[in-house]
């Protein structure tokens, strides 16, 4: 109850300054940009703030609800915790197991996979509310996919959400919940290095975003640094966000460059975020081993297209 609502602006539809505006003629108060963690935690009634941290993020009270405002309707704001919105590459959410991003002339064309299908009815209709239509969706088990398949051959970026115990989700997960056993969490981890791994063999990988809402170690720095392990020199971790206050814990050298974030530190829900980049001049690997056995799911179809992007103008919110 006392994570603020965080509302993050589309800009694929409008801007930050028109949705303030819009909010001041709802009879909301804004405050200016907040200068501190303390500034969000005073927040009641009708006042918001701009995130300190986060540039189109807007902070209201816990619990103020827009899931029927106009601008949520229409897809000019999406509501995300700020932790989730600080691991996504724009046009991404939550709710996708893996997402892969290739440039292309004019946009960048997105691929998204999940094996749940209910799940990947969400992320279309919050992808097509968003704007956004250069997608394909994917019901398939990611450690399925090829990464030398022709039309991966330009995935430069990829945002790995993989299944983790959850621990971190103090909206979701009751308060007797008990905490995840040693077993459930070694086998976990296994199963999250076993598709980081996987993720980096996409030859035209640049960087890869690896994040959990899990508070646990063994699915956050032990993974990483297992994983940076087995790739010798080829990766290395960069910050993510130097100015946000929580960073990973002194697992191993360089952990500092790891995004952690709590309910009691950060106002937000609790999350692990780990930036990897392809070092300069590291190449990817010419071979790759025998595709690695289903552990969350069997294989669904195969992606359908979304509809060809129509080229869009900013739609300024009245």
């Amino acid at each position: 109850s006392q994570v603020p609502r965080y509302v993050r602006v589309n800009t694929l539809k409008t801007c930050v300054e028109d949705v303030i505006d819009f909010f001041k003629r709802q009879g909301y108060s804004y405050l200016g940009k907040a200068a501190s963690v303390e500034e969000l935690k005073a927040l009641s009634g009708k006042k918001f703030l701009l995130d300190l941290h986060l540039p189109e993020l807007l902070v209201f009270p816990p619990q103020t609800d827009f899931h029927d405002n106009l601008l949520y309707t229409s897809g000019h704001i999406i509501l995300q915790d700020k932790a989730a919105a600080a691991s996504a590459v724009p046009g991404a959410g939550r709710d996708v197991h893996t997402s892969l991003w290739a440039p292309g002339s004019a946009f960048s064309q997105i691929f998204a996979f999940d094996v749940d299908t209910k799940r990947l009815a969400t992320m279309n209709t919050m992808l097509m509310r968003a704007g956004v239509t250069s997608f394909q969706l994917a019901q398939q088990d990611f450690l399925t996919v090829d990464p030398r398949d022709p039309k991966y051959s330009k995935v430069t970026s990829i945002l790995l959400d993989p299944s983790c115990s959850g621990s971190g989700m103090v909206t979701r997960v009751p308060l007797e919940e008990p905490a995840p056993s040693t077993e459930r969490l070694r086998a976990l981890a296994t199963f999250q290095r076993k598709v980081l791994s996987h993720a980096l063999s996409f030859p035209a990988l640049r960087r890869l975003v690896y994040s959990t809402c899990s508070l646990h170690r063994e699915e956050n720095e032990d993974v990483v640094q297992a994983v940076l392990q087995e790739q010798g020199s080829a990766f290395r971790l960069v910050d993510a966000f130097p100015s946000w206050p929580c960073r990973g814990i002194a697992a191993f050298p360089g952990a500092e460059s790891c995004l952690r974030a709590s309910p009691a530190d950060t106002l937000t829900q609790g999350f692990f975020v780990a930036v990897l980049e392809r070092r300069e001049g590291a190449a990817a690997p010419s071979s790759l081993p025998v595709a690695a056995e289903n552990t969350e799911g069997d294989a669904g179809t195969e992606p359908g297209a979304a509809p060809k992007k129509r080229k869009r103008k900013k739609q300024r919110v009245k």
